[in-house]
């Protein structure tokens, strides 16, 4: 079957080869036919380093498709159910899981370090346990999560990552409050969701913050009230909080250095949630006496901040109601034989979501 492989950490390429076999069916596993995934940033920072993650390996873990074959004791799926593939499934017995915090389970982190696939010539990984960007995946049949009739499998994908993320760090981790003062660094896929969550819930003003002119345009068409360049924000801060800063600051970009713009950004007594995923040794610096003079409440956010299959069943039921737009965050479709493209058009800044159509 044809797959795209990162054969070192570091490279910027992909090759899509035809020799991929996907491995590991059995018992409690899932064969899924992919039949759509999105380039999420988290796929570069895998493939750069930043996110630990052994190679060779098949990036994607933003996708959907259909059962093709279920093993002995998997029993709520059956061949031909859609599903959405969840890269971080929820046990339900950890202690984790236990406290209601499913998103911290650690269960789905242990599939990244078993091997997906083979080729002739060895085992390949699959990103975060999954690997989609191939014609199929094996995964724990707790990984595919079955979707309705009417949710195309390209919203879909979406759904399975970038806009869970987004929006669960608005409406779960910061619980924006009516009438707030919002920035939001980083407008991509998941950064747009993000500003699309806090008009669901009300917030009064929403900056969007990004260096690329398209994706400020685009900002502004999902909810922002005003987009503006990272140097434009100072004035920005200055005109709609009188200086004091933003009630909520959204980091989505994983680095130091915009968290640290973050926070400085964010009012006292304000909230800075941080939905970027970034390096393990990209420290953030912040004075014990800040920290406790000024009161900010720091917010890292997981997968949304809150139990996946319930927010996977929010953004449909929102979706179907017309209350957030996921048409629209996909601005270029590639098939997968041009996965480099996709990559291109991520590292350029040009896309919010490219599908990548398998």
């Amino acid at each position: 079957m044809l797959a795209a492989v990162l054969h070192e950490i570091g490279q910027d390429k992909l090759e899509v080869l035809d020799d991929v076999e996907a491995t590991g069916f059995g018992p409690g596993r899932v064969r899924i036919r992919v039949r759509a995934t999105g380039l999420c940033h988290s796929d570069l920072s895998a493939m750069a380093g930043v996110l630990p993650q052994p190679a060779p390996f098949v990036p994607g873990h933003e996708g959907a498709g259909e059962i093709l074959e279920v093993g002995e004791g998997v029993g709520h799926l059956k061949p031909g159910d859609r599903v959405v593939v969840c890269w971080l499934p929820a046990c339900g017995v950890c202690p984790a899981c236990k406290r209601g915090q499913t998103q911290l389970c650690l269960a789905g982190f242990m599939n990244a370090g078993t091997p997906n696939f083979k080729r002739p010539s060895g085992d390949v990984f699959g990103f975060a346990g999954t690997g989609t960007f191939a014609e199929e995946v094996v995964v724990d049949a707790g990984c595919a999560v079955p979707i309705p009739d009417d949710v195309p499998f390209d919203i879909a994908a979406l759904i399975g990552c970038g806009v869970t993320t987004g929006l669960g760090a608005a409406l779960n981790t910061a619980d924006v409050e009516a009438g707030s003062s919002v920035a939001v660094i980083g407008c991509g896929g998941v950064g747009i969701s993000a500003i699309q969550g806090a008009r669901l819930k009300g917030a009064a003003e929403i900056v969007a913050v990004d260096p690329v002119a398209s994706r400020r345009e685009a900002a502004l068409k999902f909810g922002a009230t005003r987009a503006i360049s990272p140097d434009e924000l100072p004035d920005a801060k200055q005109q709609v909080t009188g200086g004091e800063g933003f009630d909520y600051v959204f980091e989505v970009v994983g680095r130091s250095a915009t968290a640290r713009t973050a926070y400085e950004n964010t009012r006292r007594g304000g909230t800075l949630v941080v939905v970027g995923a970034g390096a393990l040794d990209d420290y953030l610096q912040l004075s014990m006496f800040e920290l406790f003079f000024d009161e900010k409440r720091i917010l890292p956010s997981m997968y949304g901040g809150g139990d996946v299959l319930r927010s996977y069943e929010r953004t449909i039921a929102l979706w179907r109601a017309g209350r957030v737009d996921l048409e629209s965050l996909i601005t270029h479709r590639v098939p997968l034989a041009d996965i480099n493209e996709a990559l291109d058009q991520m590292r350029q800044g040009t896309a919010l979501r490219t599908c990548i159509e398998i």
